[in-house]
């Protein structure tokens, strides 16, 4: 399947919303089968190179054509960091899918020794501390660039502040396909 379909479903849907109709996902299923399987996405929609939505599911828990629906009227509409998208920006806005693998669990000792075991611009990262939890994708590396970095604003996003890794908490890695537009 040419994977540039989960751009234009996200962008169907998002355009679905401004005209008032509904995304036939019955004959995207008929078409593209691989849709009715369960897969975990997030769809990233950017403005003049900034972020302007980004909503999505860590765990796979319905079908790739439900996730993707879901995720990219969120993003466009239900991100609380923002306003729900206009019909003047989406004409301008860049969607970006991301297909994530399966998060496994990081076995580590101490920030140190994670640090050599996270791989930055590959691995997307799943920080949990108790109720508290936040992940940053792959993609946040290049904004994000060392370590300490990427961890610091990971533990405020979590809301357990700056030394998150002060925990010891669980962390999950996941690696993401990505598909984006031009």
């Amino acid at each position: 399947m040419n994977t540039t379909v989960y751009l234009k479903i996200a962008r169907d849907v998002i355009k679905a919303h401004f005209e008032h109709t509904v995304v036939d996902k019955d004959t995207l299923i008929d078409t593209y089968p691989e849709l009715k399987i369960q897969r975990a996405t997030f769809v990233t929609l950017t403005l003049n190179g900034h972020l302007r939505g980004c909503i999505g599911s860590i765990i796979a828990h319905q079908s790739l054509i439900d996730d993707l629906v879901s995720n990219a009227e969120s993003a466009a509409f239900r991100d609380p960091r923002f306003p729900p998208l206009s019909l003047n920006e989406l004409d301008s806005a860049k969607i970006e899918v991301s297909l994530l693998t399966k998060p496994e669990l990081v076995t580590y000792k101490d920030a140190e020794d994670l640090s050599h075991i996270i791989r930055p611009n590959i691995d997307g990262v799943i920080l949990r501390v108790g109720n508290y939890q936040a992940t940053f994708l792959p993609q946040v590396w290049e904004e994000l660039e060392d370590f300490d970095s990427f961890f610091t604003h990971l533990g405020l996003k979590a809301g357990i502040g700056n030394d998150p890794l002060s925990y010891h908490p669980d962390i999950y890695t996941y690696q993401v396909e990505k598909i984006k537009e031009a």
